[in-house]
C-alpha cells in the first residue's frame, strides 16, 4: 500500500510524493488510526503530516514538521499516479 500525493507549496511550486509503508507504519504510531480509516476519518493534518515524514525520511527535506508547514498551500491525492 502507498498514498501519492501532491504538495503545493506557498512559492507556486509542487511536488509529488508517494507516502510508503514506512511513513504509514510511523502514521499509525503517531495518530493511534489504522491506514485503513483514513477514508472515514481523514483530517488534513494527516495528509500534511504523512508528506512531511515521507520527505523527511528520503531526506528531501531537514525542516522540522512546523517549520515546513509554514511552507506549504496544499496537499492532496497526486493528480496523476505513477
Amino acid at each position: 500500500m502507498k498514498i501519492n500525493l501532491r504538495i503545493e507549496f506557498v512559492s507556486g511550486e509542487s511536488q509529488e510524493v508517494s507516502a510508503t509503508a514506512p511513513d504509514l507504519v510511523a502514521f499509525e504510531d503517531k495518530f493511534n488510526l489504522s491506514v485503513t480509516k483514513l477514508e472515514s476519518e481523514m483530517k488534513f493534518t494527516h495528509l500534511v503530516w504523512l508528506a512531511w515524514t515521507s520527505l523527511s525520511r528520503q531526506k528531501l527535506t531537514s525542516k522540522e514538521f512546523d517549520a515546513w508547514l509554514a511552507d506549504v498551500a496544499s496537499v492532496g491525492p497526486e493528480s496523476s499516479p505513477k
